[in-house]
């Protein structure tokens, strides 16, 4: 190459500790130095590095996620686009996506949760949806963990901040504390907007010729690394990362979103881009790949806020708030208008040729001339060595009676005031859930609702996942977590359309790791398969382990269901006095894994409980078909804590009280037995019919009414649950 770029072994830094610093195996190089035909230059090598990092591309998980299911009649756009397109009726679309900021979140918890939020909401409108809620699902250490308290409060901070600044409503999430999360928190963010269905907007370039922009935000040296950063393991040297981890303005993001759908109102845009992840490298990669073209790119023209930068710096830069765009010939100016009124950086920066190869110059040089096919072809993939987890026994709930002394009531008591059964309220008022008018029940219920414009119809949208199962048996772990999204979605009387993934495990060049991976992956695909429940979006976060010690896996689930009537939703809180509450569906007192024998009796094991499918569906649809027709008045899927727990957050929700009729073992009362549901009505004998009809189990619990939970055992103020529930949180954060 006629070319004055150093190679990478005219660099001061010798060749294995560049390979070491970027995450590249020396087979790996080897491979690109036959892609090439030649040694790379400095910025060729961190392109290489980048697109070939696990975070990019995917190269221990991809045989296995071809094999979940991703199509249905209603699917418009499945995985491999910046995010999932479904149909949802009268020409709209749902755009939704989940991903991962695990990494930076706990070297720069406030950062990192930000650009997060940052990111996922680029994904969405670089589609051409406007972001219409947010939501996420959070891990945290052990409580007693010195870091525990700051990484929380500054992950809330950076998730309230940046979206409550968008004006997008954080709708819903979860929250959960374990001592493997103790080095390694998890912090995935999701966002769901809605487009046009005629007016998607698509990542393959096309037209030799055709301009390439940068619009958004200046770059600078943030996030540099930062897609190698999240493809490996932690150690006590994490913090010295912090330089990797990207800065977030939502401001400037608010301009950008608004900029992009201007322009997207017109014909301009062929293709268009969020650069997130490896930045410049990847969007212009993935665009010039996907359109079977090459792309040419002046550095010197991009738009840049230090002095300086090398090409290397400029490619590898992860800088927030920058979209990549393929104009029609011509529509600079016009597009240069737009941008400019919204007092954002546009720099035509290159265009498309017909040469299949990346080249940039930087001060005249050609720091970079890579073919781009075999560099996306050949990128590794493996089929990594995995054994499954060992099946662990199913547990005798008889051994695990209620202790001496104690009552279901006042278990119960215990359970609701602990770290994972707690209320979140501290954290979710942090966030508005609100901005918009249109969210129709938000934090604190099964699913969040949010109306659609100048509709009745509605959006319903959980996350879910329950890594102490996963870890026990990934396969139930993976099906379960599918099921519970189905499950928090029927509950509001939305049907389940589809679903996003964040998929969090350690490292899976450990057989042991990867094993979760595969089992998790095979029963998400039973139980999409089983309600035909497509998976359309996703992400993948692997070496979430710090000096060896890995996460609890966790598959965690994003899923979004349609409304055609947003005023026929039900909540949990019980609605009124003088209601019958029923549930649906069998007990029979699995206590495997659950938190009743984790929090009573410290004890983490057995067998979680079985997912029956066929059940779930069952039970799923006729909770919709009640809804529908008016007949319940408030519903609740029983989950963690089993059914006692579910009854007590129904009363909390409101301050009315229930007569329980049913008494039962510590098995019956806190089980967490799959594939349930506590209903209310005023017409009990209609949904006894209605059951009978459709063959779905049913027992009724008792009667709604006064300020207590009564049990033959004794009663139980629900006002002194509600303090123990909501006393919790606040109290740690503010200790």
């Amino acid at each position: 190459m006629n070319c004055a770029a150093k190679t990478i072994s005219q660099e001061k830094t010798p060749v294995d500790q560049l390979l070491a610093e970027h995450g590249m195996t020396r087979g790996e190089y080897e491979t690109l130095l036959g892609v090439m035909g030649r040694e790379p230059t400095m910025a060729e090598f961190g392109v290489a590095a980048a697109m070939w990092s696990e975070h990019c591309s995917y190269k221990s998980t991809r045989v296995w996620l071809k094999q979940l299911p991703t199509t249905a009649p209603h699917v418009i756009c499945g995985p491999g686009e910046n995010a999932g397109v479904i149909d949802i009726g009268d020409g709209k679309a749902a755009i939704f996506k989940m991903e991962s900021h695990n990494h930076p979140s706990y070297i720069e918890p406030y950062q990192g949760a930000a650009t997060g939020v940052g990111g996922i909401l680029r994904d969405v409108f670089t589609m051409g949806a406007r972001p219409v809620a947010n939501l996420n699902a959070l891990r945290f250490g052990d409580v007693g963990h010195p870091k525990t308290r700051s990484l929380v409060a500054g992950v809330v901070s950076g998730i309230g901040g940046y979206g409550n600044c968008m004006g997008v409503p954080t709708v819903g999430g979860e929250t959960n504390f374990h001592s493997s999360y103790n080095g390694n928190i998890l912090v995935n963010a999701m966002t769901v907007g809605v487009a046009d269905a005629d007016r998607i907007f698509y990542s393959a370039a096309a037209g030799i010729g055709n301009p390439v922009v940068y619009v958004g935000s200046k770059t600078g040296r943030d996030g540099i690394k930062g897609a190698t950063m999240a493809s490996g393991e932690f150690n006590e040297d994490s913090g010295s990362k912090r330089p990797t981890v990207q800065v977030g303005d939502p401001f400037t993001e608010k301009l950008l979103l608004e900029a992009c759908l201007e322009l997207m109102a017109t014909d301009a845009i062929i293709a268009i881009q969020d650069m997130g992840a490896a930045g410049l490298t990847s969007s212009s990669v993935e665009m010039a790949s996907k359109g079977g073209l090459g792309i040419e790119i002046d550095l010197d023209k991009v738009p840049l806020r230090e002095e300086g930068m090398s090409a290397y710096e400029i490619m590898l830069s992860e800088s927030q708030e920058r979209m990549l765009i393929v104009l029609k010939p011509g529509r600079e100016a016009e597009a240069q208008r737009i941008f400019k009124k919204w007092e954002l950086d546009f720099s035509v920066i290159g265009a498309l040729t017909d040469t299949g190869r990346i080249v940039c110059l930087r001060n005249g040089v050609k720091e970079i001339d890579i073919e781009i096919a075999p560099l996306v072809d050949q990128s590794p993939v493996y089929n990594r060595a995995w054994e499954p987890t060992p099946a662990q026994s199913e547990i005798d709930a008889s051994f695990y009676p209620l202790p001496q002394g104690e009552t279901p009531l006042s278990i119960l008591a215990k359970l609701i005031a602990t770290p994972d059964l707690c209320s979140r309220r501290w954290i979710w008022e942090q966030y508005d859930s609100l901005v918009r008018a249109n969210t129709a029940q938000g934090p604190g219920g099964d699913a969040a609702v949010v109306r659609l414009d100048d509709s009745q119809k509605a959006l319903a949208m959980t996350v879910d996942c329950s890594p102490r199962y996963c870890a026990a048996d990934p396969v139930i772990g993976g099906m379960q977590a599918v099921v519970e999204t189905w499950r928090n979605i029927c509950a509001v009387g939305a049907k389940p359309l589809a679903i996003t993934d964040c998929m969090n495990f350690g490292n899976p060049e450990k057989p042991r790791i990867m094993g979760q991976f595969v089992g998790a992956v095979q029963g998400m695909r039973e139980a999409c398969l089983a309600l035909d429940y497509p998976i359309v979006s996703g992400n993948c976060s692997l070496y979430n382990e710090t000096n060896g010690s890995p996460i609890l896996p966790a598959p965690a689930i994003g899923g979004v269901g349609l409304m055609q009537d947003v005023t026929k939703a039900v909540g949990i809180a019980f609605r009124s006095e003088g209601e019958t509450v029923f549930v649906i569906g069998d007990t029979k007192g699995h206590i495997g894994q659950s938190l009743y024998l984790r929090e009573i009796f410290n004890r983490e094991e057995g067998a979680p409980p079985p997912v029956d499918l066929s059940a779930e569906r069952k039970h799923g649809e006729f909770v919709r078909a009640l809804v529908d027709e008016r007949l319940i008045t408030s519903c609740h899927d029983i989950s963690d804590g089993g059914l006692l727990v579910a009854v007590a957050e129904m009363a909390i929700a409101k301050g009315i009280g229930i007569t329980l009729e049913q008494g039962g073992d510590a098995a019956f009362w806190f089980g967490e037995d799959q594939g349930r549901y506590v209903i209310a009505t005023g017409t009990p004998d209609a949904v006894i019919a209605k059951a009978k009809a459709a063959g779905a189990p049913l027992t009724k619990l008792g009667q709604t009414g006064g300020k207590e939970i009564k049990l033959a055992e004794g009663n139980l103020a629900v006002e002194s649950l509600r303090q123990a529930h909501e006393a919790w949180l606040p109290g740690y954060m503010g200790a």
